[in-house]
């Protein structure tokens, strides 16, 4: 998932570069709405995975 926000990062670093400002600030957004999700996913397995105790094997 953070492929994605770097994809969109490097699309909008480009699109900005060449002047494309709708794109470059398209890209930003995708890029940060993929991101927080991806952190929010994290946070939450985190959670469940402490919870519920991992056995090391």
């Amino acid at each position: 998932m953070l492929g994605w926000v770097i994809t969109f990062l490097i699309i909008a670093l480009i699109a900005g570069v060449l002047g494309f400002g709708g794109v470059a600030g398209a890209s930003i957004e995708i890029a940060k709405t993929i991101f927080f999700i991806a952190v929010v996913l994290f946070i939450v397995s985190a959670v469940i995975g402490v919870a519920r105790g991992r056995n090391r094997v």
